[in-house]
């Protein structure tokens, strides 16, 4: 259970390192609640827990019922307190177990943030740059988009007896930005176009146009490629993964340190000794 919470905790851990709570520098009283004060951290903190449609909205958007929430939370707590009810053993133990997950977070968050230097990301990144497969091919290819199979087909025929790709892209594509680009697309990944399109497109080599029309929902298209490279993801693309990845390795490495040194009995579901 430990490596799977440290996994759920990875994403809010990120969060509040690049520009939540932990990493904010002003942080102003927002509320005093039978005289203690209520800060903006605990606000964004509480943000942070929330479902994710919520904790991407900005914090000016959902502030009042977040501090009601807050506010609300003091009230009850000091209830409580007035009650006694920090007394009973079940609260002691929930307590504890809440005490243990603040440090356990708090020690994820802090050894995430020592690991996560420069350094450290550029070296990932160029790791990653010697894996088979970092790089990706792209394609540059024009097309001329046309509404019916037989108008495609009487294209091929037309640039199989020496008519200009442009020129006929002009004349007869349907594509509306074709007047701007000649039915260039530029360079693209397979992954950024529809199928069978990409596919038809990846096929074919530098010079090459297809030979039979290529239907999508948008119609029906002729395909000429001009270029192929390979170009790999920058840093700056990569980022946020090598954040998470630099990140899942530390808790890894952490949690298997911490581990192999401590002594830990593990019994059966039901308390029992567990057999050899």
């Amino acid at each position: 259970m430990g490596t799977i919470r440290a996994s759920l905790s990875l994403a809010l851990l990120l969060g509040w390192m690049t520009g939540g709570p932990a990493a904010a520098a002003d942080d102003p009283v927002v509320a005093v609640v039978e005289g203690e004060q209520v800060r903006r951290s605990e606000l964004e903190a509480v943000q942070a827990q929330l479902p994710e449609q919520y904790r991407e909205l900005p914090l000016a958007m959902i502030y009042e019922p977040l501090l009601a929430r807050v506010i609300d939370r003091r009230l009850l707590a000091r209830e409580a307190e007035r009650r006694k009810l920090d007394a009973r053993p079940e609260v002691q133990e929930a307590l504890a177990r809440a005490r243990r997950e603040i440090l356990g977070d708090h020690l994820l968050e802090v050894t995430i943030g020592e690991a996560l230097t420069p350094e450290r990301l550029q070296q990932a990144y160029a790791v990653a740059r010697a894996q088979p497969g970092f790089a990706f091919e792209e394609v540059r290819a024009r097309h001329i988009l046309l509404k019916t199979e037989a108008e495609a087909k009487e294209v091929i025929a037309a640039l199989a007896g020496g008519a200009d790709f442009a020129e006929l892209a002009k004349k007869r594509s349907i594509d509306p930005s074709v007047q701007q680009n000649d039915g260039d697309l530029g360079f693209f990944r397979r992954d950024t176009m529809v199928e069978p399109f990409a596919e038809a497109a990846f096929a074919l080599e530098p010079g090459q146009t297809t030979r039979e029309p290529v239907q999508t929902r948008f119609g029906w298209h002729v395909i000429r490629v001009e270029e192929r490279r390979s170009a790999a993801p920058t840093f700056e693309e990569k980022e946020p993964e090598l954040k998470e990845q630099v990140a899942r390795e530390t808790i890894n490495a952490l949690v298997a340190e911490l581990r192999a040194k401590a002594k830990v009995q593990r019994f059966a579901l039901d308390g029992s000794p567990k057999p050899n």
